[in-house]
């Protein structure tokens, strides 16, 4: 009776660690959210970087996990490429979380490469506008 009972749990303990195993796991890294304001996010140096085209050039949404960054700590340029040409203009901190680069055009495919220094540390985040 004791040995049925044991082999009972054992081949339920079985089946959950098997059950467990085939079923599909949450990563628990802190990884990027999606976009907030409809451009590119990656991920670097433990911040999370938005990237948005806007009428007169980009802004730069910066987060750590998950919370709005003090953007008037960072500083920089955004490089980008369209094709053949290439821009660059310097991000300026415009209150919040926002960094802002003027006179630079985001069209599809182009590359983008944001410099920024933060804390005497160097911050290269690269995009690609969708």
């Amino acid at each position: 009776m004791i040995i049925t009972k044991n082999l009972t749990q054992l081949a339920a303990a079985a089946v959950m660690l098997a059950a467990s195993a085939l079923a599909p796991s949450t990563a628990m890294a802190h990884g990027g959210a999606g976009p907030m304001h409809g451009g590119v996010v990656q991920i670097a140096a433990d911040l999370s970087f938005e990237l948005v085209p806007t009428p007169d050039g980009a802004v730069i949404y910066i987060q750590d996990h998950g919370k709005d960054a003090d953007a008037s700590r960072f500083g920089g340029k955004l490089t980008v490429l369209n094709g053949a040409d290439k821009s660059e203009a310097p991000l300026k901190a415009v209150g919040g979380n926002k960094l802002e680069a003027k006179e630079v055009q985001l069209s599809k495919g182009a590359k983008a490469v944001a410099t920024l220094s933060h804390s005497g540390k160097s911050i290269t985040v690269r995009f690609t506008i969708k």
